[in-house]
């Protein structure tokens, strides 16, 4: 049987220095590099994944992920431009910096005003270096619990979940659309 292709927009996006290069990098390479290189606009990656339908029809999934600049200033005079068409968002903060977690709402509500209320995966980044984490499970679900999210602990570093997140991410997407997808 042929399988299904389905193609999806995915968008990272989380304050600077979190880690979303890092994670798509481990994700599409395998690969990670220790030199934070600030990313400058977008930057797109491409990678493919198959995976099964609800009805276990197999699924070609081509993701094209946008890496999107940390600054929410920049989010907000190019949202249109950058989230329109998205079908998934994973939203990044770090364990380490407990600012990356509070602005992270504010991230998601930007998105959903441009393109509703697509799925949202939250990774917890940096879970390697566990004596620098900030940031407590408690505080996790009290800013988080309202959006409605899935949160996942990664290490673009060690490749902890990483791979996991974007399979889950694209997966739910495809069960939900169903077999029109």
């Amino acid at each position: 049987m042929e399988p299904k292709i389905v193609k999806l927009k995915i968008c990272l996006l989380g304050e600077e220095g979190v880690g979303k290069t890092s994670l798509i990098r481990r994700f599409v390479s395998g690969a990670f590099d220790d030199a934070y290189i600030r990313t400058l606009g977008a930057v797109v990656s491409k990678k493919s994944l198959d995976l099964q339908g609800g009805d276990g029809t197999p699924v070609h999934v081509d993701m094209v992920i946008l890496d999107i600049i940390g600054k929410r200033t920049f989010m907000q005079l190019f949202k249109d431009a950058y989230f329109s068409g998205a079908r998934g968002i994973i939203a990044v903060f770090d364990l380490t910096r407990k600012a990356t977690l509070r602005e992270l709402p504010a991230w998601i509500a930007g998105v959903r005003e441009t393109v509703g209320q697509i799925p949202v995966e939250v990774l917890a980044n940096k879970d390697d270096v566990k004596e620098r984490h900030e940031v407590r499970e408690d505080e996790i679900a009290s800013i988080l619990g309202p959006l409605n999210v899935k949160t996942l602990r990664t290490s673009a570093k060690s490749g902890e979940n990483v791979e996991r997140a974007f399979r889950d991410l694209a997966g739910g997407i495809v069960l939900e659309e169903g077999p029109a997808a």
